[in-house]
């Protein structure tokens, strides 16, 4: 697979970037993922490079003006202009695109609207994937979220032009890569969210590696699908309303804080409890607290896992925050994700 790397004894000047990244926020103070493409961004514009800047936003059926890319302009226009040796500045905007023209003017740096207000996007259509091709010299992925779906702008692009995985994209292989192959131990894995049916592969994957695994309260909520093994971890109390567990209790907080406090890797998907509930909120605030506190190198995923650690301003104690949530956990699970295949060519 191809980086920034492989561009940088490249003369830039001028070319064109189709640039993928993750701008699926509700709003820019969701800054996490709006953030962590601003890297890429500016060593391609510092090369002299022009950038359309790709992204899809929610789930539109047809054009919502709800699910603009629009409003994430002037977040652009801040962040591109405010030095790095980026080269953009001074009057220069951040050029709007609700369509797919047949050729660029002389911006640097271009937003194209929510790819999803065309169907084709989903379809994963070549021909439109040509549409957009024809703008652009390369294609650079920055969007590990959406790096498990076949969608046209994350596996067909990249077949029509010279692709190269960006920044960020390169930093969660890495990471995650490290943390799957050679972590140090011992290596605790906490699993949360709705569903913890979706994250059995994951644990199935990893479990051999890891030393313990500690569920959220989900789990007590159905039919139990996880593995029997000494090393998985159930709560032993929780937080109950019409006869569902919403939140681990205390002596389960209690009892999995004293893991996280023996662990040198920490890998956390998922809160512990009903999180957009704040009464259900107090274990999975009590285990980030103590993930911050813990000298073990630490991975967050999951938007709300991550949203809980912004929020609680622990951002800069965890070793990695993860820009993905069911891309995360696809690459944990050993699956093979199209969006990264597709860049090794």
């Amino acid at each position: 697979m191809k980086t920034l790397k492989d561009l940088a004894k490249k003369n830039l000047t001028g070319k064109v970037c189709l640039l993928r990244v993750d701008f699926n926020v509700e709003s820019t103070k969701d800054a996490l993922r709006l953030e962590a493409s601003l890297p890429t961004m500016k060593w391609l514009l510092a090369k002299g490079a022009r950038l359309v800047i790709l992204s899809h936003r929610g789930r539109p059926q047809g054009i919502d003006s709800k699910l603009s890319l629009k409003v994430f302009a002037p977040f652009l226009q801040k962040n591109l202009s405010a030095g790095g040796g980026s080269s953009f500045g001074g009057k220069e905007k951040v050029l709007f695109l609700n369509k797919i023209p047949s050729k660029l003017s002389g911006g640097k740096v271009y937003l194209m609207e929510n790819l999803r207000f065309w169907p084709e996007e989903e379809r994963d259509d070549a021909k439109f994937a040509r549409k957009i091709a024809s703008l652009g010299d390369f294609y650079v992925n920055d969007a590990f979220a959406v790096c498990h779906r076949k969608n046209s702008s994350v596996t067909q692009l990249p077949k029509l032009l010279p692709s190269y995985a960006g920044l960020l994209l390169e930093k969660e292989i890495k990471t995650l890569s490290t943390a799957m192959s050679n972590p140090k131990k011992p290596l605790l894995l906490i699993f949360g969210g709705s569903k913890v049916a979706d994250k059995l592969p994951v644990i199935k994957n990893l479990l051999s590696k890891a030393d313990k695994v500690l569920i959220g309260s989900s789990v007590l909520n159905g039919p139990d699908p996880l593995p029997e093994s000494e090393k998985l971890v159930k709560p032993i109390d929780w937080m109950k309303k019409d006869n569902l567990a919403l939140d681990i209790g205390p002596l389960t907080a209690e009892a999995y804080v004293k893991e996280i406090k023996k662990a040198k890797t920490i890998i956390w998907n998922g809160p512990v409890g009903k999180f957009e509930d704040k009464r259900y909120i107090i274990g999975s605030r009590i285990l980030a607290k103590a993930v911050a506190a813990s000298k073990a190198f630490s991975i967050v995923g999951g938007g709300e896992t991550t949203q809980l650690i912004l929020s609680l301003g622990l951002r800069n104690k965890i070793g990695f925050l993860s820009t993905g949530g069911g891309a995360m956990l696809e690459f944990l699970a050993g699956e093979e994700l199209p969006g990264i295949k597709v860049l090794e060519r």
